[in-house]
């Protein structure tokens, strides 16, 4: 991946661990009946690669996927598309690519002033840790824009609140020369001051002016940062559990800051939901028998930043040691990577309010939240992957019914968390991680049993509800969930109802475990899965799914029930799709974070028609980049695209470091975004 390229943290196989040993591959066999892997190899140029759906009930054939009497893939595709672009090349350039007659621009990037005394951004790296505190994150994540009336019904196109997350940083970047590391192995307080203060989240008020150029509103109140520091309140079933107790919360009921943030969710209510994600890695535990709540994500003996070296030992930094170092859990912090894992709620229009982390909805490596449409007095239904190899996509149902007078994130405190598992057949079932489900309860019981879930050692049933989703990995791996290749962002079309997802890629699967949803073994350049809720109910057991599109190069072509309905060429050829977007027109965008070697050069943004299949590339970042995060105003003639660890001297060519940047994409005549 191209942010392990950054520093050689990245390069560290524990910076994603695979952490799933439970052996959950129940359908290993599943291909000889329906799917042939690499059926035909079309000379040097790739797959082809076949979906399995065929009576199961995902109906395409109606929106011109397929049908007898059907022109085929690409002169099909370009009929009554939604897309009315020329796509764009690949690029090898340290720029911003976009089609003819559109304009990019870079906007708030890292260092942008934002609170406060609004403190310069100085181009050598020594700002301080209290300067970070008060500018815009770094690397930039997903990022979403609320108009300013929204609480009042209105959708402005021309103020709003842009919130966005920042994964994680660049040290090299970030510091005059790099990050320091004293004689003794301790670090300076004040890099590690900065190293958190660049974490976390960015609230900006932005606004455009008569002529279309955006800026900050400065002295806004609604300008905020959320950090790796901020002080947080737990919520749902973990809330005072014992398994969350620190020394800084003896009563389990709060914690400090959000880390590694990557994808996000806006809630039905106009709140911002942050993910975290590869949060595992910031802490260290040296003990020589760690709880199953560390060993099934991967906290190992080591840290990310050594932050927990902090010279002065303050008790901020020293809360990433999560060894046992005291007579119980409420004199240090073996609990604090328990506080971690889950999506953290910030009320954008609320600097006062603090953030929510929301425990019912599950903790493990989440990329991010996708909301299926509310319906009043219905349930609310969200989905999340779980961003790691072998790991699984989740749907949260609440308990209670949405009503828009009245809802808010006490929606997400109760419900019930659901695990997927994806048929050979094209079906699928969302299992639930529950103690009052009788067939999960009897799973359970038998892994006790057996005494072990995969190298997990599992002697004793989950206490309560709080214990299940402290440890929902595990819970998913009992359930018997399908190992998915880095499931990340999702996406819910608003017009059909189905929902997609990116699987990333996988270089760890083998040929011998693949299953019918992750065919390929090893998996270098992923794919994106969909699926259809039973009846078109989110919140229904079932759901009946296939492959929307293979990844890879030129000539990769997806086949279903025997018809090829896409077939990339130099248009649309793409690896390890990630970010995943509907805007409000239907279209579907679609974000890499892969190889930038040839054939695929710099990542890239691509649209989709998701009737068609009618894909083009619209955006190509500059080098080095992710290109991550992406929203619309509501009328969709104003993009903001996240660029994420650019190489070099990106966006300013005045400035000899790297700065992640949001960019404002707008089309020369004024018109729609795509259209």
């Amino acid at each position: 991946m191209a942010k392990k390229d950054l520093d050689p943290n990245y390069n560290d196989p524990n910076y994603e661990p695979v952490v799933n040993e439970s052996g959950n591959l129940p359908f290993a066999s599943v291909l000889a009946n329906r799917m042939e892997r690499r059926a035909l190899m079309k000379g040097s140029v790739g797959a082809v690669l076949l979906g399995v759906m065929g009576g199961a009930g995902l109906s395409v054939a109606g929106e011109g996927h397929r049908g007898n009497g059907h022109p085929s893939n690409h002169s099909r595709a370009h009929l009554n598309s939604r897309l009315g672009f020329a796509a764009v090349g690949v690029s090898t350039l340290n720029q911003v690519v976009v089609p003819e007659g559109y304009s990019a621009r870079a906007f708030v990037p890292w260092g942008t002033p934002l609170t406060g005394t609004l403190p310069e951004f100085f181009d050598d790296g020594s700002n301080s840790g209290a300067d970070q505190e008060q500018q815009v994150g770094m690397h930039h994540d997903g990022v979403h824009f609320f108009p300013i009336d929204l609480k009042n019904g209105g959708n402005s196109s021309s103020e709003g609140l842009l919130v966005m997350n920042h994964e994680y940083i660049n040290q090299n970047a970030l510091h005059p020369a790099g990050a320091t590391t004293f004689a003794d192995g301790s670090r300076p307080d004040d890099e590690v001051r900065k190293e958190v203060a660049a974490h976390g989240v960015s609230v900006i008020h932005i606004r455009q002016d008569a002529v279309g150029n955006w800026s900050v509103v400065h002295g806004s109140a609604y300008n905020r940062r959320v950090t790796g520091g901020t002080e947080m309140d737990i919520r749902g079933p973990a809330r005072g559990f014992g398994k969350l107790v620190t020394r800084f919360s003896p009563d389990a009921t709060t914690t400090r800051g959000t880390l590694n943030n990557c994808a996000m969710g806006p809630t039905p209510w106009g709140t911002y939901l942050a993910a975290e994600e590869n949060w595992h890695g910031y802490f260290a535990n040296g003990d020589p028998v760690r709880p199953k709540e560390h060993v099934r994500h991967g906290v190992g003996s080591a840290s990310r930043y050594d932050w927990e070296k902090a010279a002065g030992g303050a008790d901020e930094y020293v809360r990433f040691n999560a060894s046992a170092s005291g007579a119980s859990a409420s004199d240090d912090y073996r609990n604090e990577p328990n506080t971690f894992g889950f999506m953290v709620e910030i009320d954008p229009f609320n600097p006062a309010a603090r953030p929510q982390k929301r425990t019912a909805l599950g903790r493990f490596g989440h990329e991010g939240v996708i909301f299926a449409p509310v319906e009043e007095g219905k349930p609310v239904v969200c989905y999340s992957g779980d961003d790691s190899r072998f790991e699984y996509i989740y749907k949260f149902v609440s308990a209670k019914p949405y009503h828009a007078a009245t809802a808010d994130g006490s929606l997400l405190d109760e419900g019930t968390l659901y695990v997927a598992r994806f048929n050979d057949d094209g079906t699928g079932v969302w299992l639930p991680l529950s103690l009052d489900d009788d067939g999960f309860v009897a799973k359970m019981n038998a892994a006790v049993a057996a005494g072990r879930v995969g190298d997990i050692a599992f002697d004793a049933p989950f206490s309560s509800q709080a214990d299940v989703l402290v440890n929902t990995r595990l819970a998913a791996d009992i359930a018997g969930a399908t190992p998915m290749d880095r499931p990340e962002w999702g996406a819910v079309d608003p017009a059909s109802g189905k929902v997609y997802f990116t699987l990333t890629n996988n270089s760890r699967r083998s040929p011998d475990d693949t299953n019918a949803a992750n065919p390929q073994g090893p998996n270098p350049n992923g794919h994106i899965i969909y699926w259809r809720e039973q009846g078109n109910k989110h919140a229904s057991s079932r759901f009946v799914w296939d492959i929307f599109v293979f990844a890879g190069e030129s000539g990769t072509e997806t086949v279903v029930d025997g018809k090829s309905v896409v077939t990339l060429d130099d248009s649309n050829l793409f690896n390890s799709p990630d970010g995943l977007w509907f805007d409000y027109n239907g279209r579907l965008w679609i974000q890499t974070d892969g190889s930038d070697a040839p054939p695929y050069q710099n990542n890239m943004m691509l649209a989709a028609d998701p009737r068609t299949r009618d894909i083009r590339r619209f955006f190509v970042g500059p080098v080095g980049c992710e290109v991550t995060g992406v929203v619309t105003t509501p009328d969709c003639r104003t993009m903001f695209v996240n660029i994420q660890h650019p190489r070099g001297n990106w966006p300013d060519v005045n400035v000899d470091r790297p700065r992640d940047a949001t960019v404002i994409v707008t089309r020369d005549d004024g018109g729609v975004i795509g259209g």
